[in-house]
């Protein structure tokens, strides 16, 4: 789609990054699961699974860093802060290296390892080693060379039996000889040789798998794989069993002249003499499950890492009192729904397989943006519900929520507190009924509310499928075995209400189910010339957009049902694929993309988020693909988009993707019902400015003149949505000078108008 794609230019911080002079992102990246640690003489560095941050210890200062910066999406595995460079190192689990100048925050992209011709399962970055301004890189095959100074590779040591690769945890300089820790052995050689890259050059000093090995003052230990600490005795040449841990460690390390071991229970810290000083048991942090990935020191404060709470302080004295120093987000990066409002964004974490299995279940919470920050509600305020899968605001009371679990029915959260869990002992939600009479499985995912107030839900695979809960807190079923073909093997995906109050259902198994309360009628589009024309009839996602048409979602492709208003007048609906023409042929738009979700801007543009291909933004009659947004030429830390929601009253688009959330910042608000509200932002224009007046509250089709104070227009424009943005040229030939200039709207047929003013200084 060369003609019709209108791509990001990849242009950079000094070597890295993305271009936002007129593209706005933010990330709203969750900090908790540390991956590792690094330290200098003022800052602690954390590496979370896809994002960084750092505190400064003299000021306090903590500062972030994700994939809106220029960090990849990927996962994250190692981390190492260079004093004497003042450069961070961030190895990644696919090989990839990104070393950050901490001066002037430029990113250099390494991908020499992900280029090696090896299999792509055994790059891990393991560990990060400094010596002489090389750092030596543990990787699941070996171990590489990068120069600190030139940020170049040097030699790759592969020093398995008959130089094979293997897997090296960590390495060690010890009395003029690197040591390696590998799933195969303890290996050393001379750092000297300068022919390391000759297997032969390295012995074998130890059998069975070693976790980790450091250099301790004027000692050399290492942890094999059943969590044993061993001293190298260097008259021997050999290494001999010390403390036995009661688990296998996950990290060990030497700093302020103290030795740190961490295992998934336990942080272990013990002085030069390996008296233990200090053990801090996961059971004696209050409030919290921890599990521990790391820890390091710096002076008397201990960091800890752990698996999903972020990073812990403490003090190295006996005292057991613990700090989170984590930035606030969302409880994790794998957000599988979201719903925005004007005030909020709800996210939920529970999922699915892509043939609707929940299992295993997911024992997640609740977490809410708002102006204030993050609340994230825990799985133990949830009244037990499991893998949610949708959230869905009351647009008429944003203080009641309702959550969907895929497992255990409808949570009902009222002033941010979970107060009701609908199952099947108290509501007309469902169980599977054919496992078994004492096998709960309640399986609600999409849900939305009608223009009376009224809740519409989806119970997956049973007879009465659609259920409603009435503005007045009664329950009613109604029965799909008419029209499903097998009732008890559906799944459905999300639900849309029309302005009829047509419901518009997306199924597993027979395309989009319409239904109709007033008629009490059902009707199917699904495969087919003759019954619906869709291309599969897993549909996804349905959505509606503000010409009455609906967008259909499948796993291969797109379809639009022309007018949703037909329902009642057609036997059979026909929806249609949309037909773009590249390089003088007719093709399909989206052909065969499996799509998880539509959103419809103010605008009326179209949002649409895929299984593997990222994000896609659509024209109103989708002749146009206007942005493809992947990881390669935007933020999106993935090209898994799970789901899409649009705050009416910004336009802020956020993406829900499996690496993390962002949010793409238009001006495609909702349109206003008068013209009370219309406002102009920035006002005054100043002259360090450089972006682009917005003019937001307008009605829809509205006209916008602006004129100088003489009278003479210098700009002219029909709004699509609420909000139209005016570049502070004349007609796009030059930049308007200071002054005042006047700004008149008017609705489409003239009857209301408004009259604005907007200061710019040059």
């Amino acid at each position: 789609m060369k003609k019709n794609f209108l791509y990001f230019l990849v242009a950079l911080f000094t070597q890295m990054g993305f271009a936002q002079s007129d593209l706005s992102w933010r990330g709203y990246f969750s900090y908790n699961e540390i991956k590792d640690v690094s330290e200098s003489t003022t800052a602690i560095y954390a590496a979370s699974e896809n994002a960084l941050f750092s505190q400064n210890r003299t000021t306090g200062l903590i500062k972030t860093i994700n994939t809106i910066d220029g960090l990849s999406g990927q996962t994250i595995s190692s981390l190492y802060h260079s004093a004497t460079f003042n450069k961070t190192i961030v190895g990644y689990e696919n090989g990839l290296i990104i070393a950050i100048n901490e001066t002037d925050g430029s990113m250099l992209n390494v991908v020499d390892i992900i280029s090696k011709q090896l299999p792509s399962n055994i790059k891990k970055i393991n560990h990060f080693m400094e010596f002489e301004g090389i750092v030596y890189v543990s990787c699941d095959f070996g171990i590489v060379q990068f120069n600190l100074a030139t940020m170049q590779f040097g030699d790759t040591y592969f020093i398995g039996d008959n130089g094979a690769e293997i897997i090296v945890n960590q390495t060690a300089l010890f009395n003029g000889y690197i040591y390696a820790a590998t799933n195969s052995g303890i290996k050393r050689a001379g750092v000297s040789n300068k022919n390391l890259i000759d297997y032969r050059q390295w012995e074998t000093i130890a059998q069975g798998n070693w976790s980790s090995i450091e250099t301790f003052e004027t000692d050399l230990f290492a942890i094999n794989g059943s969590g044993t600490i061993h001293k190298y005795n260097s008259v021997s040449n050999s290494f001999t069993g010390l403390i036995t841990l009661a688990q296998p460690a996950v990290d060990m390390r030497a700093k302020a002249n103290y030795l740190i071991v961490s295992t998934l229970n336990t942080i272990y810290i013990y002085n030069r003499q390996m008296a233990l000083v200090r053990q801090i048991n996961a059971s004696q942090i209050p409030d919290i499950t921890a599990s521990f990935t790391c820890a390091t020191i710096i002076e008397e404060t201990v960091f800890i890492g752990t698996k999903e709470h972020g990073l812990l302080t403490s003090s190295l004295s006996s005292a057991v009192a613990f700090e989170n120093l984590t930035p606030i987000g969302p409880s994790r990066n794998n957000i599988f729904s979201l719903q925005a409002t004007p005030n909020s964004l709800w996210t939920v974490y529970g999922d699915y397989t892509s043939d609707y299995n929940p299992y295993a279940l997911d024992s997640y919470g609740v977490s809410k943006l708002t102006e204030s920050g993050w609340l994230n509600i825990p799985y133990e305020k949830v009244l037990g519900a499991k893998s949610m899968t949708r959230i869905t605001v009351n647009p008429s009371n944003e203080k009641e929520v309702y959550a969907s679990s895929f497992f255990s029915g409808l949570l009902k959260i009222e002033n941010d507190e979970p107060k009701i869990l609908y199952n099947q002992t108290n509501s007309s939600l469902e169980s599977l009924n054919f496992v078994g009479p004492d096998y709960i499985d309640i399986r609600i995912n999409g849900a939305a509310f009608d223009k009376s107030g009224n809740l519409w839900i989806t119970n997956s695979r049973i007879k009465n499928g659609l259920k409603v809960l009435r503005s007045n807190g009664q329950w009613q079923s109604y029965a799909m075995d008419n029209i499903l073909k097998s009732p008890n093997d559906n799944n459905f995906g999300t639900i849309a209400i029309d302005k009829n109050g047509t419901k518009w259902l997306s199924t597993s198994g027979d395309g989009v189910v319409g239904f109709n309360e007033i008629a009490n009628k059902f009707k199917k589009i699904t495969i087919g010339p003759d019954t619906g024309n869709l291309p599969v009839s897993d549909v996804r996602t349905v959505a509606l957009d503000t010409r009455n048409q609906l967008w259909i979602g499948t796993t291969k492709g797109l379809r639009v049902l022309s007018n949703v208003g037909n329902f009642q007048t057609d036997d059979q609906m026909k929806a249609n694929p949309i037909i773009i023409v590249e390089d003088n042929l007719p093709q399909e738009l989206l052909y065969e993309q499996f799509i998880t979700d539509i959103a419809v801007d103010g605008a009326n543009n179209k949002w649409i988020g895929t299984a593997d291909s990222g994000l896609f933004l659509i024209s109103p009659n989708g002749q146009e693909t206007k942005y493809h947004f992947t990881i390669n030429n935007s933020p999106l830390p993935s090209n898994v988009i799970n789901d899409i929601d649009i705050n009416s009253a910004t336009g802020e688009v956020f993406i829900a993707t499996a690496k993390g959330l962002v949010s793409f910042k238009g001006v495609s608000t909702a349109a206003n019902d008068d013209l009370s509200s219309a406002y102009v932002y920035p006002n005054p224009v100043r002259p360090e400015y450089q972006g682009t007046v917005k003019i937001a509250g307008l009605l829809d089709r509205a006209n916008i003149k602006i004129t100088d104070i003489e009278g003479n227009l210098v700009y002219e424009t029909t709004a699509a949505g609420g909000t139209i943005e005016w570049d502070t040229t004349a007609f796009g030939k030059y930049k308007v000078a200071s002054g005042v200039y006047m700004i008149f709207i008017s609705a489409q047929d003239g009857v209301e108008t408004k009259v604005k003013k907007v200061m710019i200084i040059r």
